[in-house]
C-alpha cells in the first residue's frame, strides 16, 4: 500500500487508515474473533494508522483496539485517539485533557499514544460543545503541548469541523501537528471551490491551509457515513442512523446526491460508487491518510482494493466536477 508523508511529524502513513468508530461498528459491536481477524488483515495489507476516541462506544473502541493489538503481538502501528471536552470541563481544560489521556491510555493498555486530538468542533462563538479559537490556542494547545512534553503523546491535533474562519485561525497558528477534515464527493470544499448553490458547508479549502502549515491531514467521512455506497441499507452492526457532517441537511439528501455520481460507474471510471468515493479522496497530495470505518472484513477488502487502484483519472475528475456543477444548479 502507498505510504504518504504526514506533515511535519516524519511519519509515513498508509493511504488507507483504520477508523475504529461507531459508524461502521466493528470495533464497538463486532465479535472479538472478527475484530482481531480484520485488524490483522488490515496490517498485512499496509494499513498502519488506527484512529479511535474516548467517545466511541463510551471507551469500548479504545479497549477493543488495545486488546486486539496486544493479541497480535503489539505490531508497529500508529495509534491516535481523541477527547471531546464537555461543558463541565470549561475552567479546567488542562486537567480534563490530562485526565482524559490517562483514561484513554488505561483503556488502550499503552504508556503513550502517537497522536492525541481535540474532538470538539471549533466555532467563533465557542458555545455548546464547541470551542472558540481563543480557547483552543490559549488553553487547549498549551495543555496538549505539556502532555507531549511528558511523553504521553508524540503529536497533537484537532478535528477540523466547525466554522471555517475559526478553523482557519487555529490551523494557521502552526502550533498543531495534524487535522482531521471531512472530504468526500458530497463536499469537495476542503480542497476545491464549491459551485454556486452546492448543498454543503464551505470549508474554504482548509486542507490546503493545513498543508501550508505543514500539518498532517487525515481525511474523514470519506463515505459520508455510508451514503456514498448509494445503498440505503445498513449492516446489522453499523449505526442505524448517521447524521451528516458538512454535507446535506439529512442523510436521505446525502444518499440522493450520492446516486448522482453513479455515472462514474456506468461510464467505467470506477468499479463501484464506494471505489469512486475512496479514490476521489486520495486524488490529491494533501491527504496523508483516509479513515474508513468497517462493519466486516468484506468492507475492509473493498476499501483496500479501491485505494490500491490509486487516484482517479483526469477524465473521472472532470466528470466529478461536472456532476458537482449539476448538483449546485439543482439546489440553487
Amino acid at each position: 500500500m502507498q505510504k504518504r508523508n504526514f506533515g511535519r511529524t516524519g511519519l509515513q502513513l498508509g493511504v488507507l487508515g483504520f477508523g475504529c468508530g461507531a459508524v461502521g461498528g466493528l470495533m464497538v459491536r463486532g465479535t472479538p474473533a472478527e475484530q482481531e481477524r480484520v485488524v490483522a488483515r488490515a496490517i498485512a495489507a499496509g494499513v498502519n494508522y488506527f484512529d479511535t476516541a474516548a467517545d466511541y462506544g463510551t471507551g469500548e473502541s479504545e479497549k477493543t483496539l488495545g486488546r486486539v493489538l496486544r493479541n497480535l503481538g503489539n505490531p508497529d502501528v500508529v495509534v491516535g485517539t481523541k477527547l471531546r471536552l464537555l461543558e463541565p470541563a470549561r475552567g479546567r481544560i488542562a486537567d480534563a485533557l490530562a485526565e482524559g489521556i490517562e483514561a484513554s491510555l488505561k483503556r488502550l493498555g499503552r504508556d503513550h499514544v502517537d497522536l492525541y486530538q481535540l474532538h470538539n468542533p471549533i466555532t467563533a462563538a465557542g458555545d455548546g460543545d464547541t470551542l472558540s479559537p481563543a480557547t483552543v490556542l490559549e488553553e487547549v494547545v498549551p495543555a496538549l503541548e505539556r502532555l507531549r512534553d511528558q511523553g504521553k503523546t508524540r503529536f497533537i491535533g484537532i478535528t477540523g469541523i466547525g466554522d471555517t474562519p475559526a478553523l482557519r485561525e487555529v490551523v494557521e497558528s502552526e502550533r498543531l501537528d495534524s487535522a482531521q477534515i471531512p472530504l468526500n464527493l458530497l463536499n469537495p470544499s476542503p480542497m476545491a471551490l464549491l459551485p454556486d448553490g452546492f448543498p454543503a458547508h464551505d470549508f474554504g479549502q482548509i486542507m490546503l491551509r493545513a498543508q501550508q502549515a505543514n500539518m498532517g491531514v487525515i481525511g474523514i467521512r470519506a463515505l459520508a457515513g455510508g451514503a456514498l455506497s448509494g445503498d440505503a441499507g445498513r449492516h446489522p452492526i453499523a449505526m442505524p442512523q448517521v447524521p451528516p457532517i458538512g454535507s446535506s441537511a439529512t442523510y436521505e439528501a446525502d444518499l440522493a446526491n450520492a446516486r448522482r455520481f453513479l455515472p462514474l460507474v456506468d461510464e467505467g471510471h470506477a468499479g463501484s460508487l464506494v471505489e469512486a468515493a475512496l479514490r476521489f479522496t486520495i486524488s490529491n497530495n494533501t491527504m496523508g491518510t483516509v479513515l474508513v470505518g468497517f462493519s466486516s472484513e468484506a468492507h475492509l477488502e473493498e476499501a483496500i482494493a479501491a485505494v490500491e487502484k490509486g487516484a482517479l483519472s483526469s477524465k473521472a475528475m472532470d466528470r466529478i466536477s461536472a456532476i458537482h456543477d449539476e448538483i449546485g444548479r439543482a439546489h440553487a
